[in-house]
Protein backbone atom coordinates (compact mmCIF):
# COMPACT_ATOMS: atom_id res chain seq x y z
CA UNK A 1 0.00 0.00 0.00
CA UNK A 2 1.39 3.36 -1.04
CA UNK A 3 1.60 5.87 1.79
CA UNK A 4 2.49 9.55 1.72
CA UNK A 5 3.27 11.55 4.85
CA UNK A 6 3.68 15.31 4.74
CA UNK A 7 5.53 17.48 7.24
CA UNK A 8 6.81 21.02 7.61
CA UNK A 9 3.69 23.13 7.63
CA UNK A 10 3.18 25.96 10.07
CA UNK A 11 2.41 29.63 10.54
CA UNK A 12 4.56 32.42 9.13
CA UNK A 13 4.24 36.10 8.39
CA UNK A 14 3.88 37.65 4.96
CA UNK A 15 7.24 37.35 3.20
CA UNK A 16 8.38 34.38 5.24
CA UNK A 17 9.55 30.95 4.16
CA UNK A 18 8.65 27.33 4.85
CA UNK A 19 9.85 23.98 3.62
CA UNK A 20 7.43 21.09 3.17
CA UNK A 21 8.47 17.47 2.88
CA UNK A 22 6.57 14.38 1.76
CA UNK A 23 7.92 10.91 2.43
CA UNK A 24 6.58 8.13 0.19
CA UNK A 25 6.62 4.42 0.89
CA UNK A 26 5.09 1.17 -0.31
CA UNK A 27 6.02 1.12 -4.00
CA UNK A 28 8.97 0.21 -6.22
CA UNK A 29 8.23 2.11 -9.41
CA UNK A 30 11.27 3.67 -11.02
CA UNK A 31 9.32 6.21 -13.05
CA UNK A 32 6.70 8.34 -11.37
CA UNK A 33 5.55 11.88 -10.74
CA UNK A 34 4.83 13.59 -7.46
CA UNK A 35 3.07 16.84 -6.88
CA UNK A 36 2.00 19.39 -4.32
CA UNK A 37 -1.57 20.58 -4.25
CA UNK A 38 -3.35 23.00 -1.94
CA UNK A 39 -6.88 23.65 -0.86
CA UNK A 40 -8.14 26.75 0.89
CA UNK A 41 -11.51 26.78 2.68
CA UNK A 42 -14.33 26.99 0.18
CA UNK A 43 -12.06 26.56 -2.82
CA UNK A 44 -11.15 23.72 -5.17
CA UNK A 45 -7.94 21.78 -4.67
CA UNK A 46 -5.37 23.21 -7.06
CA UNK A 47 -2.01 22.06 -8.33
CA UNK A 48 0.96 24.03 -7.05
CA UNK A 49 4.03 22.22 -8.35
CA UNK A 50 4.97 18.80 -9.68
CA UNK A 51 8.12 16.88 -10.48
CA UNK A 52 8.99 13.60 -12.13
CA UNK A 53 11.69 11.07 -11.35
CA UNK A 54 13.77 12.34 -14.30
CA UNK A 55 13.97 15.84 -12.86
CA UNK A 56 11.34 17.69 -14.89
CA UNK A 57 9.24 20.19 -12.99
CA UNK A 58 6.02 22.12 -13.49
CA UNK A 59 4.68 25.10 -11.54
CA UNK A 60 1.44 26.99 -11.26
CA UNK A 61 1.80 30.58 -12.44
CA UNK A 62 0.86 31.85 -8.99
CA UNK A 63 3.98 30.34 -7.38
CA UNK A 64 6.60 30.61 -10.12
CA UNK A 65 9.73 32.30 -8.84
CA UNK A 66 8.69 31.81 -5.20
CA UNK A 67 8.35 28.03 -4.77
CA UNK A 68 10.85 25.33 -5.66
CA UNK A 69 9.97 21.66 -5.90
CA UNK A 70 12.55 18.91 -5.68
CA UNK A 71 12.41 15.13 -5.60
CA UNK A 72 15.00 12.96 -3.89
CA UNK A 73 14.55 9.61 -5.62
CA UNK A 74 16.92 7.78 -3.28
CA UNK A 75 14.91 8.85 -0.24
CA UNK A 76 11.51 8.77 -1.97
CA UNK A 77 10.98 12.24 -0.59
CA UNK A 78 9.41 15.27 -2.22
CA UNK A 79 10.16 18.79 -1.04
CA UNK A 80 8.60 22.19 -1.56
CA UNK A 81 10.65 25.23 -0.66
CA UNK A 82 8.31 28.19 -0.29
CA UNK A 83 9.56 31.75 -0.02
CA UNK A 84 8.04 35.22 -0.24
CA UNK A 85 4.87 33.70 1.15
CA UNK A 86 1.64 35.65 0.83
CA UNK A 87 -1.64 35.41 2.78
CA UNK A 88 -3.25 33.93 -0.33
CA UNK A 89 -0.87 30.95 -0.02
CA UNK A 90 -2.74 29.95 3.15
CA UNK A 91 -4.18 26.48 2.61
CA UNK A 92 -3.90 22.82 3.44
CA UNK A 93 -1.07 21.44 1.34
CA UNK A 94 -1.22 17.86 0.07
CA UNK A 95 1.34 15.75 -1.72
CA UNK A 96 0.32 13.13 -4.22
CA UNK A 97 1.89 10.53 -6.47
CA UNK A 98 1.09 9.58 -10.06
CA UNK A 99 2.46 6.08 -10.66
CA UNK A 100 1.61 6.05 -14.36
CA UNK A 101 2.86 9.45 -15.45
CA UNK A 102 4.39 9.90 -18.86
CA UNK A 103 5.93 13.12 -20.04
CA UNK A 104 5.57 16.43 -18.22
CA UNK A 105 4.49 16.17 -14.54
CA UNK A 106 0.88 17.21 -14.27
CA UNK A 107 -0.88 19.76 -12.06
CA UNK A 108 -4.24 18.08 -12.66
CA UNK A 109 -5.41 16.38 -9.48
CA UNK A 110 -7.27 13.56 -11.26
CA UNK A 111 -3.96 12.33 -12.69
CA UNK A 112 -2.77 11.34 -9.22
CA UNK A 113 -3.32 7.97 -7.60
CA UNK A 114 -2.48 8.39 -3.91
CA UNK A 115 -2.63 11.32 -1.51
CA UNK A 116 -1.21 12.32 1.82
CA UNK A 117 -3.24 13.64 4.74
CA UNK A 118 -2.09 17.22 4.26
CA UNK A 119 -0.18 19.82 6.25
CA UNK A 120 -1.51 23.27 7.07
CA UNK A 121 0.27 26.43 5.92
CA UNK A 122 -0.94 29.73 7.33
CA UNK A 123 0.48 33.08 6.22
CA UNK A 124 -0.51 36.14 8.20
CA UNK A 125 -0.46 39.68 6.85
Amino acid sequence: QVQLVESGGGSVQHGGSLRLACRASGYTYSAYCMGWFRQAPGKEREGVAAADSDGSTNYADSVKGRFTISLNNAKYTLYLEMSSLKPEDTAMYYCAIDLGCRGSPSLIRTEYDYWGQGTQVTVSS
